[in-house]
């Protein structure tokens, strides 16, 4: 039996490294006076979590499943062009 829904899965999982990332105790360790090329340590490490963060969305999002491409592959159907040869139904 496929395995399905490896995308929520996979959603799931970067929502709980999220809450990881961004939770009070980690976030404290970057609270300091310390400055980087002019910029607050603890804003440059919630800038970057956050642009990680959807970075991996994106990752995951536009990943197709495996388990949908072997099933799209199978099924035959031409899915880049419309149906030619479109007939008008008959009148009686």
């Amino acid at each position: 039996m496929p395995r399905r829904g490896l995308t929520g899965e996979r959603l799931v999982g970067l929502f709980l490294f999220g809450l990881l990332l961004l939770s009070p105790p980690l976030i404290g360790a970057f609270d300091t006076a310390s400055l980087v090329r002019g910029i607050p340590v603890l804003y440059l490490y919630l800038f970057v979590a956050w642009a990680l963060l959807i970075g991996l969305m994106a990752l995951i999002v536009e990943r197709p499943d495996p388990d949908e491409e072997t099933a799209e592959d199978g099924s035959g159907a031409d899915t880049d062009h419309p149906p030619t040869g479109d007939r008008e139904p008959e009148r009686c």
